[in-house]
């Protein structure tokens, strides 16, 4: 059963109520996410409007209402409004004019209809009246809403064909909201799974690590390698690594850390750092992502004995990763704040030692002792150096 749209919060934002003063309640409808998520119960942020206005219509509306707007997507007729319970992004209905399966030329449209049919799913276009809530359905949304049902607006081939990226976008979707199959919908995306290699790698990236980010995508990806989808952008990720992938998401779920696209990027790859520098190159992660699934890459059984050494390694994160891909216990260091090792090179230099390179071996081999020991305080350090010294050959 769908939730009333009423009973949500983000309709009575102070923001959204100026826009509609600002455009005209006749001129807009909410539409998308925030429609959608409402009538499933979930918790919105991020509010979508359509309008009948051309971008610079919206613009000097919005001006003259004192409301600051940002020109984020004008091109494709969208411009943000900047208001104080969050920014809502404004566009002007569309049709598309011509589509190659990467972009589209739009022109703006007149009727609420036609901007809905070119729209990728029915339970995303459903637009909500800004001033009664009553949604507007033109393809059987709400419908497929209740049945948690993930249906291509139309013929599910030409939708594919207009945007290569929706067959992606279909399987999280799936992911996230379906329960019931579309047989349309799966035979296309696996027919058309060629068509993913014309795409941007960023865009397929940032669907691939949005899908991995839900709760529990395995048997979604189970069916992307099925059905020949998976294999076009990460070959790498063969029936092994699937169920390595599985373990990991119960691993994560009993040990409470939440999901985490990265580490389970990680899981979907052979434990090999040059496969993870490759399809991080491949899918243009960022250095930061890259680090992570290169450390991960870097595994090996002996990570589990001893956490915390672990931990102030490689920082804490990449240990909680390393650990829950190998299924050891990651709790331990999940809030452990690494501690500073206590000795510098001038304690060692006060105590005769000459400055360069022994310092240097002197400090690691102390660094190793206290890390072993578990960090121990000033006291132990200050006996690990006196140990240190005595061992150290006579000057001269």
């Amino acid at each position: 059963m769908l939730h009333d749209l009423s009973q949500a919060e983000w309709p009575r934002r102070q923001g959204l109520a100026m826009l509609t003063a600002a455009l005209g309640a006749e001129n807009i409808r909410w539409v998308g996410g925030a429609v959608r998520d409402s009538l499933l119960g979930t918790d919105v942020q991020d509010v979508d409007c359509a309008t009948l206005l051309t971008p610079d219509k919206v613009i000097d509306l919005c001006r003259a209402a004192g409301i600051r707007t940002v020109p984020t997507g004008i091109e494709h007729g969208t411009v943000t409004a900047i208001l104080k319970d969050g920014p809502v992004e404004i566009t002007t209905l569309r049709r598309d004019v011509t589509t190659d399966g990467r972009r589209a030329t739009i022109a703006f449209a007149s009727e609420w209809r036609e901007d809905a049919a070119r729209r990728d799913f029915t339970i995303n276009a459903l637009y909500a009246d800004p001033v009664t809530l009553a949604i507007s359905d033109f393809f059987g949304g709400l419908d497929d809403l209740a049945a948690r049902r993930v249906r291509f607006i139309g013929d599910a081939r030409a939708r594919i064909a207009e945007d290569h990226l929706r067959i992606l976008r279909y399987f999280r979707f799936q992911a996230r909201f379906g329960a019931e199959l579309d047989p349309q919908a799966e035979e296309a995306c696996s027919e058309l799974a060629h068509t993913l290699k014309g795409l941007s790698r960023e865009r397929i990236a940032a669907e691939l690590l949005a899908l991995l980010a839900l709760p529990d995508p395995y048997a979604t990806l189970e069916r992307m390698r099925s059905g020949g989808v998976l294999g076009v952008i990460l070959p790498e990720a063969c029936p092994a690594q699937l169920a390595a992938l599985g373990r990991l998401i119960v691993t994560e779920a009993g040990q409470g850390f939440a999901p985490d696209p990265v580490r389970r990027l990680a899981a979907l790859l052979p434990p090999s750092p040059d496969v993870a520098e490759t399809v991080a190159a491949r899918l243009r992660l960022s250095k930061a992502q890259r680090g992570r699934l290169v450390s991960a890459a870097e595994r090996s059984a002996t990570d589990a004995e001893h956490p915390q050494a672990l931990a102030y390694r490689i920082t804490p994160p990449s240990a909680i990763d390393r650990l829950l891909l190998l299924g050891a216990d990651a709790r331990t260091i999940a809030s452990w704040t690494v501690p500073v090792f206590p000795l510098k090179g001038g304690a060692i230099v006060a105590r005769g030692v000459t400055a360069g390179p022994a310092v240097a071996r002197i400090l690691q081999t102390i660094e190793a002792k206290w890390v072993a020991e578990g960090f121990p305080g000033a006291a132990r350090v200050e006996e690990l150096l006196a140990e240190a010294l005595a061992d150290q050959p006579p000057a001269g």
